[in-house]
């Protein structure tokens, strides 16, 4: 059992303001308690943000900055086996997704931050203008389940890159690692205040800190729903915020790809983490032409990829990461169906008799204004829509309220990447190429706004000053 009772605040571990109880952690693969988190007050972050306005130092210096990032960097790293293990236990992400995307991509992430120190975009001249960077000041950030490291060190390290100090909320379903986080960073030598976490409520916690006077930007990763609130709570106090939000990405295999190959990728990229990515590729989008020998290929790609106990070497697909989460995605199947759907391949059927275990779906026939097709399901759920030319791939991939991500195919790079400019989405992958960590990574329309990663994600953390000099 994991406990823990003490929030981190001002460089100690203390006990919270009030006895204000404890938030269970359920393993989502056993449907057991495996530890408890405290439940903050609006208390708790106060204290939080008076340090974090304590520690903030606007002066602190690129050699001072870059030593921060560098030591949580080293902290981190010595933590990575615990803390995988924990994201595996708490949130079911199977271990050979643990060893590699939730913790062996944030490094990556913050190995990132770490290059735009080595390269501090100089100070601008503007006629008579001198152009300044100053750090923002202090942070909140709310982060959500489905990467709970990555998600975290997204925002702290180019927080503390840009010299700003940080309180930080995470989810109530995967908190244990974040603990665990913090522990490494109790021991990075960062002065007292520089890094403040408090575990609760959203609406308690979440709230509070979005609302608080002494934070000055807010971030935050979740819900198009819960962001839209938390940019109302941000408003009240006049504080800048970042949002990224939901996603239903498409994926477009245009007529000459090798389609083989995209739908055998596509599928992989829909369902990893058992779909629980903001960024998956939930709707696959091929020609008409090719619909049938398309859905063909998606079932058998989608056969391989085993459901089971998270901690076996040969799970792919772990349980969803909470009985809301189970509930609600078989929700979005049933009424999928209900509707007209055909199912190819899974269900909304529990697979196993323990644990909040579902099958990898794929779903044909469906109106790309349904539901199914527009709502981000955050489940193993991929929709499978045809389309007849380029103009009308692009016209489905835009017809949804989000605009995260996505990707396009073909035999033509620039083909591909001619329709990629026409998809309002804040990311494009063109035949497969690489996740970037230092490129800039976030949303358009409900997807939010703001970046994250590389030097785009670090100057969000940054404040414009111009100085006008005399002719």
């Amino acid at each position: 059992m994991h406990e823990r009772n003490q929030l981190y605040i001002d460089g100690h571990w203390v006990a919270p303001t009030a006895a204000s109880g404890v938030i269970e952690v359920v393993n989502p693969a056993t449907e057991q308690v495996i530890g408890h988190v405290p439940n903050g007050t609006p208390a708790d972050v106060d204290a939080a943000a008076a340090a974090a306005r304590r520690a903030f130092d606007p002066d602190v210096d690129l050699t001072e900055r870059r030593r921060r990032v560098s030591s949580i960097i080293e902290a981190t790293t010595r933590a990575l086996p615990t803390i995988a293990a924990l994201i595996t236990e708490e949130m079911g992400a199977p271990t050979r997704i643990a060893d590699g995307v939730q913790t062996k991509v944030p490094l990556s992430v913050a190995r990132g931050i770490l290059d735009v120190l080595d390269q501090p975009v100089a100070e601008e001249r503007i006629g008579n203008s001198l152009i300044l960077r100053e750090p923002y000041g202090v942070v909140g950030a709310i982060t959500p389940w489905n990467y709970p490291l990555y998600q975290v060190v997204a925002k702290l390290v180019p927080a503390i890159a840009a010299g700003c100090t940080i309180v930080l909320k995470p989810s109530n379903e995967a908190p244990l690692s974040v603990f665990a986080f913090f522990d490494a960073l109790a021991e990075a030598d960062l002065p007292p205040g520089v890094v403040n976490l408090v575990s609760g409520p959203g609406r308690v916690v979440g709230e509070a800190i979005a609302s608080h006077p002494e934070v000055d930007f807010v971030s935050f990763t979740g819900s198009t729903s819960a962001g839209a609130r938390v940019a109302e709570l941000a408003g009240t106090a006049v504080s800048k915020v970042a949002l990224e939000l939901g996603g239903k990405s498409a994926n477009i295999i245009l007529d000459d790809a090798d389609l083989a190959t995209a739908v055998k990728v596509g599928v992989s990229n829909a369902f990893l983490n058992g779909g629980q990515t903001c960024m998956a590729w939930t709707r696959m989008l091929v020609p008409q032409s090719r619909y049938d020998e398309a859905l063909d290929l998606a079932a058998t790609a989608a056969a391989r990829l085993t459901v089971g106990n998270p901690t076996d070497p040969s799970t792919r697909i772990g349980p969803s990461a909470s009985a809301s989460q189970f509930e609600t995605v078989r929700g979005f199947i049933d009424r999928a169906t209900t509707a007209g759907a055909r199912v190819v391949t899974g269900g909304s059927e529990q697979v196993l008799p323990v644990g909040y275990f579902l099958a990898p779906t794929i779903l044909a026939d469906v109106d790309p204004r349904s539901e199914i097709a527009q709502e981000e399901v955050f489940g193993p759920v991929l929709v499978v829509l045809p389309f007849e030319d380029d103009d009308d791939a692009v016209r489905i991939a835009n017809c949804t309220p989000y605009g995260l991500s996505g990707a396009v195919w073909s035999g033509d790079q620039d083909r591909a990447i001619a329709v990629a400019r026409r998809v309002r989405t804040g990311q494009m992958d063109i035949n497969g190429g690489a996740y970037n960590p230092r490129a800039p990574f976030g949303g358009y329309k409900n997807s939010g706004f703001g970046r994250e990663l590389g030097s785009y994600g670090y100057e969000e953390y940054l404040q414009i000053k111009s100085l006008q000099l005399p002719s």
